[in-house]
């Protein structure tokens, strides 16, 4: 069975083809700049090159229809005809209180989506555009769309309500969804594998750091919180993200910069987080080499990003009476060194005990911390590629 994995945005389109016999990838690439001036392709070839191909692409359907192209190209891709693909798995960021596991799409799945806009008005009218997309190109091939915050409905609602009045969560459906439940579902599966453990036995802390990033604890094999709330904004500090912040604050700016509510929201979304502390970029790698050089609000970042990440896993160890593993996923919690380490340290109370050597290891699995540590800290590069593919495939045998 081959499935090709898609992830539209605003003007963007991700997509892998995988060949679930074995879980390879047979293609991936994306789009970018779709109803944008000098819109592109660029592609992974076999052999890990790039290639980037410019091409017009005033929206969605034309963006699916030339991935469909370079997938179908003699030269560099992967099928000989659109029939191979026996399905499509979207990614959805908003499936609100709707939606609590992945399903097949029909029409009351693709007006549940619409209806949820408001809570996602960029992430689900892009996911929307690439369904419609193929429903057009492909209107005979089955769509599963795998939902970002399913993973966390298992929360109790005294985690996930807000304290303001009741009504307003009845009403506007106001609660805290969480995000990147794909990953953090992923690496809790795939760590208790990676060590040969039951997942119905182990209290975990999923650190999904990334440029948008969330922490969650993952309680036998369950969501019981996590960092995200109604939006991505909320939790630890990201890239150019604030995270947590006193909504009095956010009022209290408001009126001294004069901003109105959607202009507020993204300056906290697109100018705050690493970006706004250092004035440099939100890009924790340029961050990482300005405090080697001695900027000192590199250094300030890093140790506001680092004790907000500790901050969460010490309070998810309280919430889960203890913790057996933390699980460090995405692109810095695979490839920086010292976030990890900084962020674990002072854990010793808990039962870690980080292996410094251990934990210069980069993009792979691995056990970083020392073998006498109660609890076992572990890098596990994320695939919620895979993990869509896989729930497509599964909802496709039933």
């Amino acid at each position: 069975m081959k499935i090709l994995v898609l992830n539209c945005g605003s003007s963007s389109i991700k997509y892998k083809l995988y060949n679930m016999d074995d879980n390879s990838v047979l293609a991936a690439g994306g789009v970018e700049r779709i109803g944008l001036d000098e819109a592109f392709i660029k592609i992974t070839l076999p052999n890990g090159e790039k290639k980037k191909i410019m091409h017009d692409m005033p929206d969605h359907k034309e963006g699916v229809n030339f991935v469909f192209q370079c997938l179908l190209d003699p030269e560099f891709g992967a099928i000989k005809s659109l029939s191979e693909i026996d399905a499509v798995g979207h990614r959805i960021v908003q499936g609100g209180d709707l939606f609590e596991k992945s399903v097949i799409v029909d029409k009351s799945v693709e007006d549940g989506i619409e209806s949820l806009c408001d809570l996602a008005p960029v992430h689900n009218a892009g996911h929307l555009k690439g369904l419609r997309a193929v429903d057009k190109l492909m209107p005979q091939v089955p769509q599963v769309c795998v939902f970002d915050n399913a993973f966390h409905s298992t929360m109790p609602d005294y985690a996930y309500l807000y304290a303001v009045p009741y009504e307003l969560y009845e009403k506007y459906h106001v609660r805290r969804y969480g995000f990147h439940g794909t990953s953090h579902r992923y690496v809790s599966q795939r760590v208790c594998e990676f060590l040969g453990r039951d997942i119905k036995t182990q209290r975990i802390i999923t650190c999904h750091i990334g440029n948008g990033a969330s922490v969650s604890a993952v309680k036998f094999g369950k969501c019981v919180d996590t960092s995200m709330g109604l939006t991505p904004l909320a939790g630890v500090m990201m890239g150019s993200r604030s995270g947590d912040i006193d909504p009095s604050a956010v009022t209290f700016l408001m009126e001294k910069l004069g901003k109105k509510p959607q202009e507020m929201a993204d300056f906290l979304n697109k100018e705050s987080g690493v970006l706004g502390i250092t004035g440099i970029s939100s890009d924790m790698r340029e961050v990482e080499s300005a405090a080697a050089e001695g900027n000192e609000r590199a250094q300030l970042a890093l140790k506001m990003y680092n004790y907000r990440i500790k901050k969460y896993i010490g309070a998810y160890a309280a919430a889960m009476g203890g913790v057996d593993i933390i699980v460090w996923t995405a692109g810095v919690g695979e490839n920086q060194v010292g976030t990890r380490l900084e962020a674990c340290s002072g854990l010793e109370f808990l039962g870690v005990e980080m292996d410094a050597e251990a934990n210069k290891v980069r993009g792979e699995e691995a056990i970083i911390s020392k073998p006498e540590s109660k609890v076992t800290v572990c890098v596990i590069p994320t695939d919620e590629e895979l993990m869509i593919a896989k729930d497509t495939m599964a909802l496709l045998q039933k």
